[in-house]
């Protein structure tokens, strides 16, 4: 791989959701105007991230722009099923009190 981030490889970048690829992009961004401030202020040790953070950002807007002509696929949502069984199992226990209650009044 060039140089850049090793948690924002393309194939990474492809299993993230559009929402956290623009949190990436935001945070990219924000360290960019941090590493331009340190140049210009002569506080910069690492001229290459510079560089590096540029490549970064260019892969998002990448990845965002082929989603957007559907070249490259949208990755699945996460499954919440475990957590949606928890839900009717709580929701039926309450319908099942209250079908007793109904047979207890007739």
């Amino acid at each position: 791989m060039a140089i850049g981030s090793k948690e924002l490889r393309p194939t990474e970048l492809d299993t993230f959701e559009n929402e956290r690829l623009a949190d990436e992009l935001k945070k990219a961004k924000e360290e960019l105007f941090n590493l331009r401030f340190q140049s210009a202020t002569g506080q910069l040790e690492s001229h290459g991230r510079l560089r590096a953070v540029k490549r970064d950002i260019a892969r998002i807007y990448t990845v965002l722009r082929e989603r957007e002509l559907g070249i490259r696929a949208t990755p699945a949502p996460v499954e919440t099923a475990t957590k949606a069984k928890k839900t009717t199992k709580k929701a039926d226990k309450p319908a099942e009190s209250t079908e007793a209650e109904t047979a207890e009044e007739k």
